[in-house]
């Protein structure tokens, strides 16, 4: 799999999803400060969370911005079965006798996209899989607790 164009189809994800946020962002501020938003009594606080709601979008504006020069200008390497996994790894991980497939990456955890007939997520290193996928090799074995249960994993794929 070319995991150049991968990401790049990630990259595209990531800016339709920042046009239609910095669309409800301008929207949501644009809300806060109309006159329909000031406040008529002690109690009434629609101007307040709009411009809270609005403050807030525009934080994951900057996260996305963030994410995507990232992604366009990380160098993304090709992996053998003897090397340890680390940053750009594409690995297939075998559950339950279902293999998933994740791409791991210094932020944007919890992406996901159908590409070429697979499910692709991606993972950080922050994640409790991404952590103990560091370091790990082809066929390794490992075990992860995830909301108080306890999974095992196979890598069965590394690219």
């Amino acid at each position: 799999m070319d995991k150049r164009k991968l990401v790049d189809a990630f990259v595209v994800q990531l800016k339709n999803d920042l046009n239609i946020l910095n669309q409800a962002a301008v929207s949501t501020y644009q809300g806060a400060i109309h006159s329909d938003s000031k406040a008529e009594d002690q109690y009434d606080t629609r101007g307040l969370e709009a411009s809270y709601l609005a403050g807030a979008q525009a934080k994951r504006v900057t996260e996305l911005e963030e994410i995507i020069k990232t992604y366009q200008y990380i160098d993304i390497r090709d992996f053998g079965p003897e090397d340890k996994i680390s940053a750009t790894a594409l690995v297939g991980l075998q559950s339950d006798n279902k293999v998933s497939y994740f791409l791991l990456m210094p932020q944007g955890g919890g992406l996901y996209l159908h590409y070429e007939e697979k499910n692709i997520q991606i993972l950080t290193p922050q994640s409790p899989i991404g952590e103990m996928l560091l370091g790990r090799k082809l066929h390794e074995e490992f075990e992860v607790l995830i909301q108080n249960k306890f999974r095992d994993y196979e890598v069965v794929s590394v690219e």
